[in-house]
């Protein structure tokens, strides 16, 4: 009876010394930072918008050079390259009108978000537009949802309707 029970014992033993899978991040408000993100954006407000970033490496792909940013401080660099970018083009007035998520997935502590979006700005003082879509990659942490990567993805600029 004893050596019938040691393969059972090694087995529950077994079990609880296995690391269970962590607990999925809460997905209700997996788009609240995401709203912050934009809304910071439009008010002009860099350092809230900043702060909507996950810590370590994150990446950004947008439509004006050099494309790419990627790295602990891409935020920030895409930051000023958008300054500068906005000068250079004489774009002023920016911001970002945007929907309810056509998509999430949300994957334990990881999701995958696409919101549509018009960014509405002034070229040379002509009222410009672009409808397009943001696509996120968000981690949870420190109790937050915070952005791992973001890319613009839209049409051509058009004079706005």
């Amino acid at each position: 009876m004893k050596r019938a029970l040691l393969p059972l014992l090694a087995a529950i033993l077994l079990l609880a010394a296995t690391p269970t899978p962590s607990k999925a991040a809460p997905a209700d408000d997996v788009t609240a930072n995401i709203h912050h993100f934009i809304d910071a954006f439009n008010s002009g407000e860099f350092k809230a918008f900043y702060a909507a970033f996950a810590a370590g490496s994150v990446s950004i792909v947008d439509e004006f050079a050099p494309h790419f940013w990627a790295g602990p401080h891409a935020a920030q660099t895409w930051g000023d390259d958008y300054d500068k970018h906005a000068k250079a083009t004489g774009v002023t007035d920016g911001v970002v009108a945007y929907g309810e998520p056509t998509r999430k997935v949300v994957s334990g502590a990881l999701a995958y978000v696409i919101v549509p979006c018009v960014y509405k700005y002034k070229e040379n003082g002509k009222a410009t537009e672009e409808e397009g879509q943001l696509t996120f990659v968000l981690h949870h942490e420190a109790g937050a949802w915070k952005i791992r990567s973001w890319t613009w993805t839209g049409v051509y600029p058009h004079p706005a309707k």
